[in-house]
Order: C-alpha cells, then sequence, then structure tokens
C-alpha cells in the first residue's frame, strides 16, 4: 500500500519560504533544520507533510503540479495569505462561477484556493 508522505516544494530563499508555508498552512518543521532542506508537518496530526527543498529549479508555467488549498471562509483566507505575502494570479480563462481562485507563493509556486465552505461540493 502506498500513501502521500510528503508533498515537495523546490525553493531558492528556504528561509522566506519556511516562514510562508509554516504560517499559510499552520504547519511546524521538523527539528532539527537541514541547510537545504525542510519538512513541514500539520499541527494538528491531520493532512500530508510538505517538504521545502532548496535546489535550483525553473519555473514552468503552468506547472506541471500544483496544491489546491480547501477553504471554509476563501475570501478570509486568501486575503490572510496575501497578507503572508502571497498574490492572485489572473487567468483570463477562469469560469466566472469557479469555485478556485489562482495564488502564488512569495517565489511563483502556484496554488489554488478552493471554496470549501458549506453548501460547496468541494
Amino acid at each position: 500500500m502506498l500513501s502521500v508522505g510528503s508533498i515537495v516544494i523546490r525553493v531558492a530563499d528556504l528561509e522566506r519560504q519556511l516562514l510562508f508555508w509554516t504560517a499559510a498552512l499552520d504547519y511546524e518543521p521538523r527539528l532539527p533544520l537541514d541547510d537545504g532542506f525542510a519538512l513541514l508537518r500539520p499541527r494538528s496530526g491531520q493532512g500530508p507533510n510538505v517538504s521545502l527543498d532548496a535546489v535550483p529549479s525553473e519555473r514552468v508555467l503552468p506547472p506541471r503540479i500544483h496544491l489546491d488549498l480547501y477553504a471554509d471562509d476563501q475570501a478570509a483566507e486568501v486575503e490572510r495569505l496575501e497578507a503572508l505575502g502571497a498574490q492572485r494570479v489572473h487567468w483570463p480563462k477562469r469560469p466566472d462561477d469557479a469555485d478556485y481562485l489562482i495564488m502564488e507563493d512569495p517565489e511563483g509556486n502556484r496554488f489554488c484556493v478552493i471554496d470549501a465552505g458549506p453548501g460547496e461540493a468541494a
């Protein structure tokens, strides 16, 4: 049997991305920290780990893989993520009734914030 143990994101500035993703997801780093790699795990114990790997990598758009982050209050979460340094990404093909917003972290790694509030089919 297989299970997802960690989703790995390549980063240039490990310290900055560590601050962003721990705050964004309410995760904590596994200690001791490594110079080029950080494993982040959910404080609640629920959900996959997210690892940050400080390895130079060419940015490809659209990305081949991205995170879908489910939010009970999408507007509040988007505002909170923007305050942490994330930015919204405009995509002209996004349907008007889409339940997601495309965002990117401070280094341009893209993710979606999905409206998973009550009554939404996430």
